[in-house]
């Protein structure tokens, strides 16, 4: 992941956020339609609170950066002090996230393992074809303003490389923007083994799948574009699709799924980098982030993922995204 987006403030002890950096939480949109099971932020709250709450949060920030760097080796001790209580299992929710190819290029090959078909927005059958057979794109847009391509039985490809879901083609700037619609979970593994080796210790490739999950949620609340939530660069975080999809990734995806870092109800932007030394250089303004390497040595000396984010996140709570209304 490279350098951040904006980030907004949804409570009111992080409306001096330059005051106070803190984990910087976005609020849940009508698109996602879940909540989460942690208390909602008290809307109400008064000057005096606010101002308790700042004071709180500086104290813990200015405790997390005096504590040795898990790099250079922090140890275990402290461990159980820093972990984020992990919400009850619930039922999975099937949310889609939308990310676009910004390598793919205006005119990319594209084909698929298995059957495909390529379908108008209405659902008129536009073009068919058999696995490795390439989709003819040349007149495409005089019959219809945008497609689907879509396959029953495997892998979408474009230019040689493998995405599971479907893509939506797009006419943009005399070219073709590609949109991989795929569920939130299968985006997720894809991350995890993008950012970080997936020979890594399994802890730490939880830490990243939370991490991933809760960053890529902000997006959906608030998207990059009205076509898409976010891109698959590290402007962004790295997604390569199938390539980089292995069991250990979806181990880390599935043992974690719908868990994600909230602060008093809003979603946190959980930033992250390779190295505590790009960490402070490129996040330090903005509060909370985690070191990728650090995580690593962290599950290496036998923490576990949930105390590794609350090392990182001070401040933030873990909850898991379910859906209906609250009780």
């Amino acid at each position: 992941m490279a350098a951040p987006l904006a980030l907004i403030a949804v409570t009111v002890g992080f409306a001096a956020q330059g005051l106070m950096p803190g984990p910087a939480a976005v609020s849940q949109s009508a698109l996602l339609e879940t909540l989460m099971e942690v208390p909602p932020a008290d809307s109400q709250a008064d000057t005096a609170a606010a101002s308790a709450q700042m004071r709180q949060l500086q104290a813990q920030r200015a405790d997390l950066a005096a504590r040795p760097s898990p790099e250079v080796g922090a140890g275990p001790a402290g461990a159980a002090a820093n972990a984020l209580a992990v919400p009850a299992a619930a039922a999975p929710l099937d949310l889609e996230i939308r990310v676009a190819l910004m390598g793919a290029g205006p005119s990319p090959s594209l084909s698929a393992s298995g059957a495909w078909e390529l379908v108008s927005r209405d659902g008129q059958v536009l073009q068919q074809g058999g696995p490795g057979q390439s989709v003819q794109l040349q007149g495409l847009w005089t019959s219809a303003p945008e497609a689907w391509l879509q396959s029953s039985g495997g892998a979408l490809l474009v230019n040689g490389a493998a995405y599971a879901g479907r893509l939506r083609l797009i006419p943009e700037d005399g070219g073709l923007r590609l949109v991989n619609h795929l569920p939130l979970e299968n985006y997720i593994s894809s991350v995890v083994g993008a950012e970080m080796p997936s020979s890594w210790s399994m802890e730490a490739l939880r830490s990243q799948a939370v991490a991933a999950r809760s960053y890529a949620l902000a997006h959906m609340a608030r998207p990059a574009n009205r076509h898409w939530h976010l891109g698959d660069t590290t402007r962004w975080q790295a997604y390569r699709g199938l390539s980089s999809v292995n069991d250990r990734t979806r181990n880390a995806a599935s043992s974690t799924a719908g868990v994600i870092l909230s602060y008093q109800g809003g979603i946190v932007e959980s930033l992250y980098a390779a190295t505590e030394q790009i960490v402070r250089e490129a996040h330090g303004h903005l509060g909370a982030s985690m070191s990728q390497h650090g995580a690593q040595d962290l599950a290496q000396q036998g923490w576990t993922y949930n105390q590794i984010l609350g090392h990182y996140y001070q401040g933030a709570s873990l909850a898991r995204l379910r859906s209906g209304g609250r009780n």
